[in-house]
């Protein structure tokens, strides 16, 4: 599996704590930014996130700012992406189980470092269920178009 990472500054250092955890569990990732403590605009680094992902050149993505709010409207534009807003585990296994997402967004000012840690672990072990979450799905896809 290979995941794309990035957030705004609001998320740089939730971010870092990720990253360790994906090198800790030998996950391919590749890390969007940004290099700076600086204010950013969310939309700037949800952007190659979810393009890579819709493209299919990353499995998953995983987004992070302040609340996850922004970078989850960012990437639910991209057509393709599913993207989440998650600050729990039983929605981090919800969302993978039922809405087969491929992109995660958290917010650093509302959850710890430890419980982004267990979200992203659940969330990248949870397959889709299938079955009647699938003509779900493909009613999304039919918004979509």
């Amino acid at each position: 599996m290979k995941i794309a990472i990035s957030s705004d500054h609001g998320g740089n250092k939730l971010r870092q704590e990720i990253i360790q955890l994906l090198e800790e569990r030998g996950v391919e990732y590749e890390d969007f930014g940004p290099k700076t403590d600086e204010s950013v605009d969310y939309p700037d680094y949800a952007s190659p996130v979810s393009e890579g992902v819709a493209s299919g050149q990353f499995e998953r993505g995983i987004l992070i700012c302040g609340t996850g709010i922004g970078m989850s409207i960012a990437a639910n534009k991209v057509k393709g992406v599913r993207c989440a807003l998650v600050h729990d585990v039983f929605t981090a296994k919800a969302t993978r189980e039922h809405n087969d997402t491929n992109v995660l967004a958290m917010g650093e000012r509302v959850i710890g470092a430890g419980l982004a840690r267990e979200i992203v672990a659940t969330w990248l072990n949870t397959e889709f269920e299938g079955g009647r979450h699938a003509r779900r799905l493909e009613k999304l896809h039919e918004l979509e178009n």
